[in-house]
């Protein structure tokens, strides 16, 4: 039998979010964690922060952030300090990974689906057809955004920290110069952009700007063009419910 692996507890200013952290919850998610933190800490007892030897997050990105926004001082937390550089990273998927289905009949019949959403889980909108006995209509409401006062730094929109890491790496490197212009191409994929950041950016931004920033797609105003542009991709069949797990 595995031996039980201990927490401690550890002060937030000491712990650092990773950079390269795949998922994100944002908006009333992330609010939603926020209260479910105030409401009932010792979920993080139960579930701590994973880090590394450096302090650096491997599990529970979210969590840290939404502990902060609800004052925590100190978070309960695991280090994994054993783990070399690959099994970090597959820590950090895995982690990330949700597995499994929910089984929506029996969320909505056997629990207070108002409860389930206040914990952070997407509950379908299945309406019934009035003219259609056996068949339901799911409606999709596209989201409001609303756009704060101050105008963020350019810093704040994205984190091309691990992108200019990977440049150097190939700058110092002894490979053929088209080799490394391929290379560099490839590194850009590291770069992280915050599009909350981004949203609010371009909403205190000028027309010229505004217009550049939707045709790269860091903003997205017209579904139609987004479709057009293949941005965005529709299908006529959803078969499957995605949902953020309530972590990163």
């Amino acid at each position: 039998m595995a031996r039980p692996i201990e927490w401690t507890t550890e002060k937030i200013i000491n712990l650092k979010s990773n950079p390269n952290n795949p998922r994100i919850i944002k908006d009333d998610k992330f609010h939603k964690l926020v209260k479910s933190i105030k409401d009932f800490p010792e979920m993080l007892e139960i579930r701590p922060i994973v880090v590394n030897s450096e302090m650096i997050v491997l599990g529970g990105n979210m969590r840290l952030k939404a502990a902060k926004e609800a004052g925590l001082k100190e978070v309960p937390i695991i280090k994994a300090e054993n783990l070399t550089i690959e099994q970090q990273n597959e820590f950090i998927i895995k982690d990330n990974v949700s597995g499994g289905e929910w089984d929506f009949d029996i969320l909505a019949n056997e629990w207070d689906v108002d409860q389930l959403e206040d914990w952070g889980l997407d509950i379908p909108n299945f309406e019934r057809d009035e003219n259609q006995d056996d068949k339901y209509t799911q409606k999709i409401d596209t989201p409001v955004y609303e756009p704060k006062n101050e105008k963020p730094k350019i810093t704040e929109l994205y984190n091309a920290e691990r992108y200019k890491e990977l440049i150097s790496e190939i700058d110092n490197s002894s490979i053929d110069n088209d080799v490394k212009a391929m290379l560099k191409v490839s590194a850009s994929r590291h770069i992280v952009f915050n599009y909350e950041n981004m949203a609010d950016y371009y909403a205190h931004s000028s027309k010229d700007v505004q217009i550049l920033m939707e045709n790269s797609a860091l903003v997205i105003i017209d579904f139609d063009k987004a479709i057009e542009l293949n941005y965005v991709k529709l299908k006529n069949e959803i078969s499957e419910q995605c949902e953020l797990d309530e972590d990163e």
